[in-house]
């Protein structure tokens, strides 16, 4: 079965070299075609063309402003004989948009599963992503298989909405944990204690974390090359944000935390590993 791939930023790089590795074939779409560069696979020159040819496709954007173009464009998938068709949908959107896709793509005869990630890079390349699926029971049993070479583990969550929901929930403890990481580490550092020595402390304490063991390595060598970029943590706590609003319920770890992510625009790292937020407390 040939798999298409529309989307090739940090996290659909590493999502393909795995699907290659796992011994699928690849069609595969980028905005920047010079980023399919280095992928082992065909690369087509729409949107459409990938659906053409592939039965199941893979999109990994960055929000869903992006999603929305390459379904809607001219040349997008909804331009393609969807019928049949399964539409993953990788990227981490905002919850409102994701019933929208589902139903233009309903209409068009394919189905669409929300599926976004929690992991970033380093476990995709590993086929060690967590992945949350929401849609249609029969389309998710019929691409679990491909689902299970990128994830380790894989939660079937139903409802539409209730996946991208249950992400976004998912970065308020990444960012607030990223964030009290970087701001107690700083302090530390204040007070004269050496930063390994922190970092180790806080392994074995209050710190201990998948957090802390990710992002070990780029806190010490502060090598801030994105896996997770401070724009996409932002991004996705502003969605967190709009969900606790239309609950009724007060953020507030999360409102401050965000505008923490929000001040690296500022400082011109969003683009950086959301690691760095550190810089904002060093």
């Amino acid at each position: 079965m040939k798999l298409g791939f529309l989307g090739l930023g940090h996290l659909g790089r590493a999502i393909c070299a795995r699907l290659v590795d796992c011994d699928h074939g690849l069609v595969v779409w980028n905005r920047t075609a010079a980023k399919a560069e280095g992928v082992t696979a065909e690369v087509a020159a729409t949107p459409a063309e990938v659906a053409e040819a592939a039965e199941v496709i893979f999109v990994c954007m960055f929000d869903s402003s992006a999603v929305h173009d390459i379904l809607t464009s001219g040349h997008g998938l909804l331009a393609a004989d969807l019928t049949g068709k399964v539409i993953v949908d990788l990227t981490t959107n905002h919850f409102r948009e994701v019933t929208d896709f589902h139903e233009r793509c309903r209409k068009a005869g394919a189905n669409y599963l929300e599926a976004p990630v929690l992991g970033s890079v380093v476990p995709a390349g590993q086929g060690a992503l967590t992945v949350l699926v929401s849609g249609d029971r029969a389309a998710y049993d019929r691409v679990h298989g491909v689902l299970a070479d990128i994830g380790k583990n894989i939660f079937f969550l139903g409802a539409v909405g209730l996946a991208t929901k249950m992400k976004l929930i998912n970065n308020l403890t990444l960012g607030s944990f990223m964030a009290t990481i970087a701001e107690a580490l700083a302090l530390a550092e204040d007070v004269g204690i050496e930063r390994e020595e922190v970092l180790d402390i806080l392994a074995v304490g209050g710190g201990n974390s998948l957090v802390l063991n990710a992002k070990r390595a780029k806190l010490l060598s502060e090598d801030f090359s994105a896996h997770f970029s401070n724009a996409l943590i932002y991004k996705d706590l502003h969605c967190l944000q709009d969900l606790a609003y239309e609950q009724k319920k007060s953020l507030f770890t999360g409102a401050v935390v965000k505008e923490l992510y929000g001040r690296t625009f500022a400082e011109g790292t969003d683009q950086e590993d959301f690691s760095a937020v550190y810089k904002l407390f060093k």
